[in-house]
């Protein structure tokens, strides 16, 4: 559905995006991940058609986004961080002046709005003014506006941001039922939303992709190995100085006291098997009294993973008057292009 190849793009000396490729078929959810000035933003800007790449070519079922811009549009259907909304029109005026911008052709105007309308959640505030709708009730306006024409592609940039624990879930919900119509790519910095709703996650760091599997599998590639978690009552110098002596201990990281005189250890081990090296560790601290509180093997999660993946200092960001310079052009550009049509 989406094709993304050799994408290169510049902000005068910062290089916002080196060289990236990857595709997003048919019914997946994608993750898309990145720290601030990471690239990710500039990457799905050139994607909805809200900027044009220095090199390289993005596809959208087909229509090139620069050779067919209003086709490839009609495709997609985004929502940004902070959605355009007319916030002095009630919901409903404002789906319908959507609607006519975007051309939308479908059997009947209000049935389909009904239908959006029903599918995010807002029929019983579509009479209401936006200006008074809570932010979760914003956000879910301009997912209806994105979904207007039902559009096969979803792009959502930072759609939980600013959203209560329980309006959180209710968008976590609502994406995973719009991947069972639509391909979904997803942009938050909310992981625990992505490593629960995604199929496939894409890291992007410093203008290049540092990481594109499945969910399931990045974590499985990237997990903490030969590591486990203990949980020891007793002196810490003394444990410590017992886990130094055993075999097949090569690094002893965080000791964290979860309670008094009940200290947590994160320990790495060698080439040693697992079973081995637990028993070595149960017999020596059993044998000076020193009681295992529990032991368990450290599960990676998608937080961990960004954050190693990402550790790097991220390039400088772009200032925003190159962008803005940069949308201009655009916009000039595609008006000779309509014009000579």
């Amino acid at each position: 559905m989406v094709e993304v190849k050799n994408l290169v793009k510049s902000y005068g000396k910062v290089k916002a995006l080196d060289d990236i490729s990857f595709s997003v078929k048919k019914g997946e959810i994608l993750g898309f991940l990145g720290d601030n000035g990471a690239g990710k933003s500039t990457t799905l800007n050139i994607i909805t058609g809200y900027l044009y790449p220095g090199e390289g070519t993005v596809t959208i079922d087909g229509e090139d986004v620069l050779d067919e811009p209003l086709k490839a549009r009609k495709k997609i259907g985004y929502l940004p961080e902070i959605p355009p909304l007319y916030l002095d029109m009630t919901v409903l005026s404002y789906l319908k002046f959507v609607y006519d911008l975007k051309k939308v052709k479908t059997k009947g105007k209000e049935e389909h709005i009904e239908k959006i309308c029903q599918k995010v959640g807002i029929l019983d505030v579509k009479k209401r003014l936006i200006k008074n709708l809570s932010k979760g009730y914003k956000q879910r306006v301009g997912l209806a506006s994105a979904l207007l024409g039902e559009p096969p592609i979803i792009i959502l940039d930072e759609p939980s941001v600013g959203l209560d624990p329980r309006q959180v879930v209710q968008m976590r919900e609502l994406i995973k039922n719009l991947g069972k119509e639509h391909t979904v790519i997803l942009s938050s910095h909310i992981l625990s939303e992505v490593q629960e709703i995604c199929s496939r996650i894409l890291i992007i760091n410093k203008g290049k992709i540092v990481a594109d599997d499945s969910t399931e599998g990045i974590l499985k590639k990237l997990s903490q190995k030969n590591s486990i978690l203990l949980e020891v009552e007793g002196e810490k110098e003394k444990v410590l100085d017992l886990l130094r002596k055993i075999d097949g201990i090569t690094k002893i990281f965080d000791t964290v006291e979860k309670e008094n005189g009940v200290f947590e250890y994160t320990l790495s081990f060698g080439d040693i098997p697992e079973n081995t090296f637990k028993k070595n560790i149960f017999f020596s601290l059993a044998k000076e009294s020193l009681p295992i509180l529990s032991m368990k093997n450290v599960e990676s999660n998608l937080e961990n993973v960004f954050l190693e993946l990402t550790k790097s200092k991220p390039s400088e960001n772009f200032k925003s008057k190159d962008l803005a310079k940069d949308s201009e052009n655009m916009k000039l550009k595609g008006e000779k292009r309509l014009s000579s049509e």
